[in-house]
Formats: structure tokens, sequence, C-alpha cells
């Protein structure tokens, strides 16, 4: 610490002194500060890599190209979330793999067999026949804070324990996957993902897992995405039991389309947008409830349709086969169709 002295300028209340005051302060010693913080710093992230580290394994997969010889090497990273052998992945890294291999921190290669996969939030989750395995716990991905302590974990090309850190820099934002679902509430963060980090964990200061790292944009510096915990957390079991996630399919394409002032006024709307109905399957849930193309859908049980991604979002969460009442306005007039939602057997993009 270093010690300053100083002289009494003015009293409490700002009027000039009634007589020379002098003094020490002690300032804190700045650069024993700084270095104070990053040992903290420093401690934290060894011992977040110590207790995650053994959990993240690099994951191996051959695709078999159509038309060609031999095999399409991949790779990227996963991280083991139950001890029997369960491994969470991104979607894109396993999809088409004619074979997968995880390899563990200690350089153990494994034979791994796809248990499911959700192209809509781009997770998947492999199984190594192995027990006893380290394994990861989730954090609660909706109590983030911008600016916390991120750190970036992935095993690529057999790299154990490959470590960058950053901070959270954004929270809710949304990407759309290959499928061409919204992906909510991804986080951004600026810890630097490597080639093959994909699949790999987001980890905070305690060592619990708050994302799945799944992309970066290329050409911007520092721009990095992971899937919350929460999503995970919700897939998992899901991909565990049935390898796929539920979500319900009306049998529709539709898009958003704004709607007149007149309208809006005359039928008393709240939003200004609704979603347009362009195409009806007739065998589909929404062929069987008499929908038509041209019908504006504005809203499904209480929830305000204005965009695709909320008739998906209501579809993602509804049980199968539960009634749903659709509110549209056709011509000029608002009607209520009811609709049974069945389930999506091939993900579609439109509902």
């Amino acid at each position: 610490m270093d010690k300053i002295r100083y002289k009494s300028i003015l009293q409490a209340d700002g009027s000039p002194p009634v007589s020379g005051i002098e003094g020490t302060r002690t300032f804190p010693d700045t650069e024993e500060s700084d270095a104070d913080l990053l040992d903290a710093y420093s401690r934290a992230v060894v011992r977040v890599v110590g207790s995650v580290g053994p959990t993240v394994v690099s994951v191996v997969v051959g695709k078999t190209l159509q038309g060609r010889r031999g095999e399409q090497m991949g790779a990227g990273s996963g991280v083991i979330v139950a001890p029997e052998g369960y491994i969470m992945t991104n979607n894109h890294v396993v999809q088409g793999a004619g074979r997968i291999e995880v390899r563990l921190a200690d350089g153990t290669a494994l034979p791994a067999r796809l248990a499911g996969a959700d192209p809509a939030t781009d997770l998947a989750v492999l199984r190594a026949d192995t027990g006893g395995l380290p394994y990861v716990r989730f954090g609660d991905s909706a109590a983030l804070s911008v600016g916390q302590l991120a750190i970036a974990i992935g095993n690529p090309l057999g790299f154990d324990s490959t470590v960058s850190t950053g901070v959270l820099s954004a929270l809710g934002r949304a990407l759309r996957s290959r499928d061409g679902r919204l992906i909510e509430n991804i986080i951004q963060h600026t810890a630097p993902l490597n080639p093959g980090n994909s699949g790999g964990p987001l980890v905070d200061s305690r060592g619990r897992v708050i994302g799945i790292n799944t992309a970066i944009i290329p050409m911007a510096q520092g721009i990095c995405f992971a899937i919350p915990s929460n999503t995970a957390a919700w897939v998992l079991p899901q991909l565990v039991a049935d390898g796929r996630v539920r979500r319900g399919y009306l049998g529709i394409a539709g898009q958003s389309r704004p709607l007149e002032r007149p309208l809006i006024r005359a039928l008393g709307l709240s939003g200004n947008q609704a979603v347009e109905v362009v195409s009806v399957s007739r065998a589909s849930p929404a062929g069987r409830a008499g929908l038509r193309p041209g019908d504006l859908i504005i809203a499904i049980n209480d929830t305000c349709v204005t965009c695709v991604d909320d008739l998906h979002r209501f579809l993602t969460t509804w049980p199968i086969a539960e009634p749903a009442t659709l509110t549209l306005i056709r011509g000029q007039q608002r009607i209520t169709l009811p609709i049974i939602p069945i389930e999506a057997i091939a993900t579609p993009a439109t509902g």
C-alpha cells in the first residue's frame, strides 16, 4: 500500500478551513491489486478446467459420400452428461455419420452410436458403451448476466481440454437452425472457439455448464454462440428416452403478413400482423380442420400469432393430440376452428 500526504482545503460544509490540517491517507497498491485480481481469475479458470476437462471428449465421425469411395472425416467436441456414457454434442457434428468414435480426455477411444438428435436445436446425444465416467452439472441459463465469465472447453482433433475464456456479451439472441426453425435464447459470448470446438461446453466460474457451443460467425471477431443449458437440459431426457423431441405438426406452409388498418379497427384486433396460410396438406390436422389458403391466423388458443415462429413455440410445448383452437380471419370475418396437432415425423420448417 502507498501512503500519500494531504492537506485539508475545505471544511465539510465547504467553507474555508479554520486551520491547516495535515495527515496521511492510504491508497491501494494498484499493481498489487491487479496481480491479486489476475491471480484469482487464473485460479478460477484452472479450477474449472480441472473439474470439467475430464468430461470433455473429442467426437470423430466418418461420413460416406454418395458416389465416392472412402469416408469424409469430421470432428467436433462433446461433453459427458451421464456416467453411463451419454455424451451431448451438436447435431451438425454427427448428422449423416456412418461411424462415430469418441476419445476421452485420457486418450481412450471408444465406439459410439447416435442415441438421439434434434436438428431444431442443433443438439444430439451419443452413447458410448462404457460406464463410471465423470460427468457435468447443468447450470441455470435463465439466471445468467451479461459480463460474467465464460469458459469454453473443447477437445478438437484430440487436443484435450483446449480452453478459451471470455464474457457473456449478450443473452436472448436467436439463430436459425439448419431445418429453418428459430433457436431462441441463444447465448452470445467472447470466448474464442477453435475449429472442432462445436459441441463442447460453455462453463461458468463454478464449473456448471451454461451452454453447448454451436457456432461462430465467419470473418467476425469474437462473435460466438451457445445453446443455453436450460434448452439442453429439456432436450436431453427426450433424446435419451425417445431418440427425438416430440413436436406438434399442423400441416400448413405460412408466411407473415401485415394486417390492414381498417381490418384491425373493424375487428378490434390487438396485433398488426398475422400468419397467412399459403398451402394446406389435405391429410394433415390443418386439412381436417378446414383451413384454406388465404386464411390469416392471428392466435392459437390464447397465444397471439404474428409469425410462423410463434406457431413453432406453441407446438413445441403443447401436448401431442391435445385439441387446440385456431383464431383466424377469413375474408372480413373472425372465426375459430378446433384443431388437433399430431407429431411431426420429419420436422417441418413451416408448422
